[in-house]
């Protein structure tokens, strides 16, 4: 869950726009698991609503706004470690440099990553992932893929998203079990609550909220990737506009000489019901 999260806040707010039109096709060939997807979806979306959505609520009831600031650029800032390591694995001297900086600025001089001090110094935010450095091998076209709590995805990005779960930055942070398992939990509701205002306003617009999701995440990694879309993208929708929109994306653009994400938020989720935190 930015991570803080504007990819996905362009993202459902195109939703949004998308809502009054007819449904897109019913059929989407980058989506050979529908029916698995749709399936986890709903579990998602009810969890979600049950669950996250009211202790997010509640979070946001009793903590006050520089708290929660402070907690989201905490994780923000491990999600920088993950950058760094995607950009090494692709040997992009450059977007790893700025990681590290921004790694280094923030956990020094910024208490630990709670102050971000790196954006106010005009430091770039890349947030790449490893399904960013897959894609940037030559992966770029991936099928469609819902996981379990945390959302839209593709097979390209699940497997990365595996990996960097299996050996979390955070275990370098938090020496116990109790504190590992407490901040992922914090993580969770940290960017359940930052969604809030934007999955209220979807509530009840889509006609198929499982298809709108589906067709502008998968829009949206496409621009980001470089990858090629099974079938033609809606000329309404401006993907450029999306991938710049806001803070950087936690799911940056990987096409050689692309620049940088203007700003973040840890992923790039339409809701995305439970997002994960940073890993």
């Amino acid at each position: 869950m930015g991570q803080t999260m504007k990819t996905s806040a362009a993202i459902i707010l195109t939703a949004g726009l998308l809502a009054a039109q007819p449904a897109l096709a019913e059929r989407n060939p980058a989506d050979p698991y529908e029916r698995y997807n749709r399936v986890m979806f709903k579990v998602n979306d009810t969890a979600d609503r049950y669950v996250m959505a009211p202790v997010a609520r509640g979070y946001r009831k009793v903590t006050p706004k520089p708290v929660r600031t402070g907690i989201g650029n905490f994780f923000n800032n491990l999600r920088d470690v993950v950058s760094f390591g995607s950009n090494v694995l692709r040997l992009d001297a450059k977007r790893a440099s700025e990681d590290f900086v921004r790694v280094g600025i923030n956990t020094t001089f910024g208490l630990g990553g709670l102050i971000n001090i790196a954006d106010a110094g005009g430091v770039p935010n890349n947030k790449n992932t490893l399904g960013d450095t897959f894609a940037s091998w030559g992966w770029k076209n991936s099928n469609y893929f819902v996981m379990p709590l945390t959302g839209p995805s593709t097979v390209r990005d699940g497997v990365g998203t595996a990996v960097t779960t299996a050996f979390p930055v955070k275990n370098a942070v938090f020496e116990t079990t109790a504190g590992r398992w407490g901040s992922t939990a914090v993580g969770a509701v940290q960017t359940r609550e930052e969604l809030l205002d934007l999955t209220d306003s979807l509530e009840g617009a889509a006609i198929d909220k499982y298809a709108y999701t589906r067709d502008i995440y998968m829009r949206m990694r496409a621009a980001q990737t470089g990858g090629r879309l099974p079938q033609g993208a809606d000329e309404n929708i401006d993907i450029d506009e999306l991938v710049d929109s806001g803070e950087p994306a936690t799911n940056a653009p990987i096409q050689e000489n692309a620049p940088a994400p203007a700003t973040e938020s840890n992923a790039a989720e339409v809701w995305v019901p439970i997002q994960s935190s940073a890993q």
